[in-house]
């Protein structure tokens, strides 16, 4: 088994090819670094010769400085009838500067007679010619052998011709391609060991995830003698997406012992794949394998207990080694585990012989049956428990607050928001406008908060989310708001549960202030605390 693999990352070209996923120049330099910076050894940058953006990011592409990555162009043999040297194409990979690239050729017979509509001989002299030209003028050349496997499936010996044509011709590496992604593991590790003992060149391997089988197709490879390994980060690519490099590279080096890039490395993985996330404008799904938020998360209250004493009894690797870490959620699943790990995250010093442990278990499973979900609103959790721990963070009362929608005939709405609170002994009256009820009442309340708390107007509301929890109640629904909040430094975010959505958002809006406050404590002045007022004691008119 091969000590080391080399990765080749195709993210900029056929991650592209995924649905909804579209970079910018900038965007496909900066993922270039970065995934120089991760330890990949190649980075597939585009197709010369296929649009004006591909040419445009291999120039801007001279000028980075990168510490070992090569930067690759990716194109197709020469077409049929057509001489290499003339081939346009290929003309444009020269035409691009790279030292390296990768070229495919059919080697599906059927694809050969029907796609490329010529004939089998002409094919495998396109392999081997364009091979040949390219060598000549001084690249490393990778034939992706495209639909390898399942022309080896229909007619094995002219399968093994292609890739032979590209061995001869003096390909560096030959990579076998499971394109439309339907292999199975046994048949992956199957023929290439069969077509390992034909050739002597590198063999790689690319596949797609069609079967959901990408990553295990890969690392069956691997064992096979693969030792050139082609994948994307977070598995964009075509229909179902390629074989997903953030996969495959901890198991690669955390479970089969076999190097791809160094301990520090290594630990770089999940920033890297938030990273790419964020520029390809994709929301990184939570339970993504190893660099997921959930992917070392803890529910339930026995797995709490016992992870809190051995993290390997529910964590197959360490989160660390990857950049990743350890997150212990609250639910009505919580024990008391859950809550002594979250109370000693937030820098609480909780007892668990406290009654407040109970007692704060017992409202958290209230309030999830009512709707409330805490794993996203930490914000509204944390005042949960030091609420049951005794503390109050009620900086100003409510009174009462309404609200008033006019629409003139083929006119605008105009929503306006009245809200009377009580806030350091005094009555306040204030109202606002907004574009909707829920942004005039959230101008309101901070309008009335900030004559006492200037420091209110420092936060924002950054994202706001409405769920509907009992649909059949159509109108009726109760519904769940999460306002995610920030100061331009930090981010919490808030829960408000009800049957009216102005009153859920109002819940959400207030705890977001309240958390703020008690977070700036010391930039606060003349605060007074008022006796929690409960949820269901807001007046909505």
């Amino acid at each position: 088994m091969a000590a080391r693999v080399k990765l080749y990352d195709t993210t900029l070209r056929d991650g592209t090819q995924g649905e909804g996923i579209s970079l910018s120049v900038d965007d496909k330099l900066k993922i270039a670094n970065k995934l120089d910076q991760l330890g990949v050894h190649y980075i597939e940058g585009g197709w010369p010769g296929s649009n004006p953006k591909d040419m445009n990011f291999f120039e801007c592409a001279k000028g980075l400085s990168l510490e070992q990555a090569v930067i690759t162009a990716f194109g197709s043999t020469c077409r049929p009838e057509v001489e290499a040297e003339k081939d346009p194409n290929l003309k444009r990979i020269l035409e691009s500067g790279v030292q390296a690239a990768a070229i495919f050729g059919k080697t599906w017979d059927f694809h050969v007679e029907e796609a490329l509509q010529t004939s089998l001989e002409e094919n495998v002299k396109m392999i081997y010619d364009s091979v040949r030209f390219l060598k000549e003028n001084g690249l490393e050349v990778i034939f992706d052998a495209e639909h390898f496997f399942d022309g080896y499936k229909n007619k094995k010996e002219y399968a093994l011709r292609t890739v032979m044509a590209a061995e001869e011709a003096g390909a560096d590496c030959v990579t076998l391609c499971d394109t439309n992604g339907g292999s199975l593991p046994s048949e992956i590790a199957s023929i290439l060991s069969e077509v390992q003992e034909k050739l002597t060149v590198d063999l790689g391997i690319h596949c797609h995830n069609d079967g959901e089988l990408g990553v295990a197709n890969t690392l069956e490879a691997v064992k096979a003698g693969a030792i050139h390994i082609q994948g994307t980060i977070n598995g964009y690519g075509e229909r179902c997406g390629n074989a997903n490099l953030v996969s495959v590279i901890p198991n690669l080096q955390l479970k089969m012992g076999i190097n791809c890039v160094s301990a520090a490395q290594l630990k770089q993985l999940t920033e890297a794949a938030k990273y790419i996330h964020e520029l390809a404008n994709q929301t990184p799904p939570n339970s993504q394998p190893f660099t997921g938020k959930s992917a070392f998360a803890h529910k339930g209250g026995m797995h709490v207990s016992a992870v809190l004493k051995h993290p390997e009894t529910y964590e197959h690797i360490s989160p660390e080694e990857i950049g990743n870490e350890r997150r212990v959620l609250v639910s009505e699943l919580s024990g008391q585990s859950n809550l002594l790990f979250k109370a000693e995250e937030l820098g609480l010093s909780l007892d668990k012989n406290n009654p407040a442990v109970k007692d704060t278990i017992d409202k958290m499973k209230i309030m999830e049956h009512k709707g409330y979900q805490y794993e996203a609103a930490e914000a509204s959790f944390e005042l949960l428990i030091r609420n049951g721990m005794g503390e109050n963070h009620d900086y100003f009362q409510l009174d009462h607050f309404k609200i008033i929608t006019h629409k003139e005939k083929e006119g605008t709405f105009t929503t306006e928001a009245v809200v009377k609170m009580i806030i350091q002994d005094q009555t306040v009256i204030t109202a606002a406008e907004g574009n909707g009820p829920v942004n005039a009442l959230d101008h309101a309340l901070r309008k009335a908060v900030g004559e006492y708390y200037p420091i209110v107007h420092q936060m924002y509301l950054s994202d706001y989310k409405v769920r509907v929890l009992d649909e059949a109640e159509a109108t009726a629904s109760t519904v769940r708001v999460l306002i995610e909040s920030s100061d331009g430094k930090e981010t919490w975010s808030t829960i408000g549960v009800s049957a009216n959505i102005i009153e859920a958002s109002w819940h959400a809006l207030v705890d977001s202030i309240r958390y703020y406050f008690m977070k700036q404590a010391g930039r606060l002045e003349g605060v007074k605390s008022f006796p929690s007022m409960p949820k269901e004691g807001v007046k909505n008119h």
